[in-house]
Parts: C-alpha cells; structure tokens; sequence
C-alpha cells in the first residue's frame, strides 16, 4: 500500500467519528444479532462481546485518541554522515499488512484498524463467528469513511474464512502478510504458532500472579487483590493466583479475612495443599497444571510460599508472562521482584488491571504483547511501524 500523508489518514478518521455516532442505533442492534445467538455459558466471552452506547462511546474516543496522536511514519530515529560520505538515515516505516485474529470483542474492529491504518498499515481483521454481525456493520462503516475520503476499501478488510481456511490461508496466504497478531486465549495463540509463515507477534494469555510479602500492608493487599480479580474477570490483565509469606503476622487469620472478602465478592476460592489445611473449605488443587491456567472467571487460587525467592521462581515457572505484582512497604524487594520476575508489566502495591494501554498512557492498543520482540506490553500507535534504512552516496563504492 502506498504512503498516504498525516491529513489523509486524519481525514479517514475524522469521518469515522461520524459515522460510528450515526450507526449507533444500527451497530447496537446487530451485536443484539449475535448477542442473542450466543451460549451464555463462557461469561467472559459473553462480556467481551456485548456493544452498548456505552461500548460505542469509547470507539468513538480511541478513534479520537489515535486522530490527535502525531503520525509514527517516517520519523527519523538516526542520522549519521560516514568518513566515506555515504549518509546513513534510519526512520520509522509502516509494517505493510497486519491480519489480527480475535474471539469476541467487537471493539477490537475499532482499535486494531484505526491504530494500525493511522501507522499506514493495511490490516485483516478475522473476528469470531459470535461476532459477526457486529464485525460487518464495523466494517461497513470503516469502508464508508475510506471510500468517502477517496481511498480503496482494501485497506481494512474483515476476512470470512473457516478454521480449516484459516489454516490454509496462515500457510499460504493469497497475499503478502507481514505481522500477525493472535489476540486471544491460548489455544488460538498455538493454532497461530503452528501454522503461520510470517513473523508473530503474541498478544498472551493471562494468568497473572501476585505476591504478598511478609513486609506487606495488609488492608492495601487486601484491596489490590480484591480489584485485580473482580473489576473485569474477562480481561487478559486480571488476576488468578495470589502466592502469600507464611511468615506474615496473623497468617492463619488474615487467610481466613481474605476468603471471606474473596467470598463476598462471589469469587470461588481454591488452594494447594499447604492453604488448604488452614481454609479447609476451599477447593484444593490435585493437579500442577492449575497453576498454568488462565481462568477467566470468578475463582482465585491462593498458594503459601515461604519467601520472596520462592515466589519469583513459582511465577516465572507458570505465569503467562503477562503481569505480575508485588504487596510490600519494602523498596528494596519490590525492585528486586520487579527486576527478576519475567512479565510484560510489574508492579509494586498495584492492581494488575492497569495492563492497558490507555491506562499506562500509550492510548488505544493492538493487543498486549507478552513478546519480546519487537516490543512488550501495550501496542500502541508508536509501536505499529518498523524501521528502514535510507543510504544516500554519490557514487561510492565498498574497498
């Protein structure tokens, strides 16, 4: 796809300002379309997937965000004159086309096209079979404002492929790809690994951790845990194991506390064997590979740890390198867990619900990278482009 200069792209988005506020009755009603054929069972598929006015507003500000964001295309990162006079200039360049594949959440329609077209990428969206209808009205929508602005729809296409097409297309994909990000749990993220031919970048599952030290403000844990859990069971970013120090004062006690506030707030409390002996009437896990799981729902698995050591090994060993946390009045651990525990995101004294990009001040996201490379965390509109090399000489030849 070509370049398009910062006004076009801004226009394409100052249309769809208006257009998401005139389909507002029409968007509501189709995702009512698949609202009512959905299987209520999976909550937190169900609550990713429902549009309200509500839901409608905050498309129309991430669309907003990203239009008063400065351009990320063609920004010079580096400019070097070598002894030879070949001058050497580095700037950011657009990726080309990114395909997203998604379950649910129709909003990501919204936030992955306009971040990724702002950055002058093209971009496939494969949405969920249970959010069809609210996909296609998206699309129409984004189709209106690039054809409204003069610019070819084939900039953000939504694609109606199969599993079994899917796969065939991540093989052999009838067009150029060059970034896919899988958003979603973690069977969808090796469906991807598998079989994709093109660079990967993984927005990862959950199952983040908190450690309660033995140093910690009990109230403030209790508070941390309590929001990390329960304000969005559905989102990537909340929280499933709490590791506490057996050596905290009035363990036995600030357990059963914790329990009962865990209880309140209708969240199934589960343990190993170690709890278990002290809040009996939990669930004890008979199998080590709860400790991988990503839960997305209302339960909470609490483990006993006997210091801060043995807390960063447990979390390395079985988190999904999301976010992870620490309760402590003490500076000094709180960096040493931050430093060795290997997530995305650390926090000291914080809920992990702040994994977000317009909560951490990036703005709209992609998805939240658990990757390495080329960046983690939240993908924002900065971190949709690439970089490329632009060598001028006149003449030079290498000796």
């Amino acid at each position: 796809m070509k370049l398009l200069n910062t006004d076009t792209k801004n226009n394409v988005l100052k249309s769809m300002l208006q257009i998401l506020d005139n389909e507002r009755e029409n968007i509501i009603a189709a995702n009512k379309k698949d609202l009512d054929a959905f299987n209520k069972e999976d909550q937190a598929l169900f609550d990713r997937l429902i549009v309200n006015n509500k839901k409608v507003n905050e498309m129309i500000e991430a669309v907003k965000a990203v239009l008063n964001q400065e351009d990320p295309v063609g920004k010079e990162l580096s400019n070097l004159t070598l002894k030879n006079q070949l001058n050497v200039v580095n700037t950011t360049a657009p990726f080309g086309t990114i395909l997203i594949i998604y379950e649910s959440r129709p909003d990501v329609t919204i936030e992955a096209s306009v971040l990724a077209f702002k950055a002058n990428n093209k971009i496939l969206l494969k949405g969920g079979k249970e959010a069809l209808n609210s996909n296609l009205i998206l699309e129409k929508c984004w189709h209106k404002a690039l054809e409204y602005n003069g610019l070819s729809k084939d900039w953000i296409k939504l694609l109606h492929l199969k599993r079994d097409e899917t796969q065939a297309f991540l093989k052999n994909p009838t067009e150029q790809l060059d970034l896919i990000v899988p958003r979603g749990g973690e069977r969808l993220i090796n469906f991807v690994k598998t079989h994709a031919t093109c660079a990967v970048l993984v927005s990862g599952r959950g199952n983040n951790f908190l450690y309660v030290s033995e140093q910690a403000d009990w109230s403030k844990a209790v508070g941390v845990i309590i929001n990390a859990k329960t304000d969005k069971i559905s989102g990537c970013n909340a929280l499933d194991k709490v590791l506490i120090n057996k050596n905290i004062p009035e363990y036995e006690l600030k357990l059963e506390m914790l329990q009962q506030k865990l209880e309140q707030h209708k969240v199934t409390v589960m343990s190993d064997n170690k709890v278990n002996k002290i809040l009996n009437s939990t669930k004890k896990i008979t199998e080590a590979n709860v400790w991988n799981e990503e839960f997305l729902a209302r339960k909470l698995l609490i483990g006993e740890v006997s210091d801060l050591d043995e807390a960063i090994k447990m979390i390395n060993t079985h988190s999904g390198k999301h976010s992870a946390a620490i309760i402590t009045e003490n500076n000094n651990e709180a960096l040493q867990f931050m430093n060795q525990v290997d997530s995305a995101a650390v926090y000291h004294n914080a809920s992990t619900r702040f994994t977000d990009g317009g909560q951490m001040g990036v703005g709209a996201e992609l998805a939240i990278s658990t990757d390495k490379l080329h960046h983690r965390g939240p993908l924002g509109l900065k971190q949709l482009v690439t970089n490329k090399y632009y060598v001028f000489g006149d003449g030079q030849v290498r000796v």
